[in-house]
């Protein structure tokens, strides 16, 4: 797939990190970012469009604790009918610009018992249970062939965050993330089978970039913000508003290690 044509204002900026925001967590470009300049996806030519609420659909760029961030505020899922190679057609955008670091954010569903809504979990791990992988069918575009995968989440980023997490006081999990097409929420029956394979949490995102980003090179750092347990584990029905209201009600929190991470990264 043939990378789209972006502004000069854009590629001049030359960005330095990349950000993903998952759903209801895009406050934190508007809050935090020192904007530069925005850029809807439907301005570019060929590029999807995020159709999930939550996703304001447009990249902002600007500084961050002193460096030059790209952020995606909103994201694609497989599950909105997209191709691996357009949902992750970002990330190669963000290599081709420079990006060496990219930190991957989403709303997840708690599977390990000591999880509850409004926890933050850094990815030590996660389980592709997408059906696919990004790279299949894909050459060309540099980057490696057959990423090596046995630390996708970047050691020295998380020890740091971890460290910093400690000194703040800050109930920081780790654990493993487990993707699943959507956009179903997962069965009772599902959750306890993830369970017995080691995963922690349960969302719809954030592998199939971890992937690409591998391929290039990328430092990654992953970030769930635990929205609600699990089916099975929860007591009442999920919803994609519940969802959006446990982020909203993180948000200073979500915001405060975001930014330190970028700091520390």
């Amino acid at each position: 797939m043939k990378l789209p044509q972006l502004p000069n204002e854009l590629t001049d900026f030359q960005p330095e990190l990349g950000l993903i925001l998952g759903s209801g967590l895009g406050f934190f470009a508007d809050d935090r970012i020192e904007v530069v300049g925005r850029l809807a996806y439907g301005e570019i030519e060929g590029f999807p469009v995020s159709t999930v609420p939550g996703h304001a659909g447009q990249f902002v760029y600007g500084t961050l604790e002193g460096k030059r961030v790209i952020c995606m505020q909103g994201r694609f899922h497989f599950y909105e009918g997209y191709q691996m190679s357009e949902l992750t057609l970002p990330i190669r955008l963000m290599h081709h610009m420079g990006v060496h670091t990219l930190f991957v954010t989403n709303a997840a569903g708690g599977i390990n018992r000591d999880y509850v809504p409004g926890d933050f979990m850094m990815l030590s791990d996660h389980i592709n249970f997408l059906g696919t992988n990004p790279l299949i069918g894909w050459e060309g575009d540099g980057g490696v062939r057959f990423p090596d995968m046995s630390e996708v989440y970047n050691g020295a980023l998380r020890s740091k965050i971890r460290a910093w997490a400690q000194a703040h006081g800050v109930d920081l999990k780790e654990g493993v993330y487990l993707a699943t097409t959507g956009p179903s929420f997962e069965t009772p029956a599902e959750i306890r089978a993830f369970a017995s394979l080691g995963a922690d949490a349960v969302g719809m995102s954030t592998v199939p970039e971890a992937i690409v980003a591998r391929k290039f090179g990328m430092r990654v750092l992953g970030i769930s913000c635990i929205t609600n347990a699990a089916a099975g584990i929860s007591k009442t029905e999920l919803s994609h508003e519940e969802v959006s209201e446990t982020a909203d009600r993180v948000r200073p929190q979500f915001a405060d290690l975001l930014a330190a991470g970028v700091k520390l990264a």
